[in-house]
């Protein structure tokens, strides 16, 4: 997922994140609303957003998806610009550059 940090905000992609599916797989939709229950704003249509006091709760919700097997890397791991500079030493475990 592309994400960015300004200001101590962490923002995904609004196209990166997990959809919710009405009818979508169990693992997908509880990724979503895991990530959604966490976020400081997720609507529809915009990047998410993540206050620094959240990515520790972040990062575990990402590395234990990522460990079920049942979502890509893709899906699971932070993208950043190299622009970016340096990843947060929380978010390092599932972040990379792109």
């Amino acid at each position: 997922m592309r994400a960015r940090i300004e200001d101590q905000i962490l923002f995904l992609h609004g196209d990166d994140v997990p959809p919710y599916k009405k009818q979508g797989s169990m693992v997908r939709n509880s990724y979503f609303w895991a990530l959604k229950s966490i976020a400081g704003r997720a609507h529809r249509q915009s990047d998410w957003e993540y206050e620094e006091e959240v990515w520790l709760a972040l990062q575990r919700v990402l590395m234990s998806f990522t460990e079920s097997g049942y979502l890509g890397l893709k899906e699971t791991m932070l993208e950043f610009s190299i622009e970016q500079g340096e990843i947060p030493s929380v978010l390092r475990p599932v972040a990379t550059w792109e």
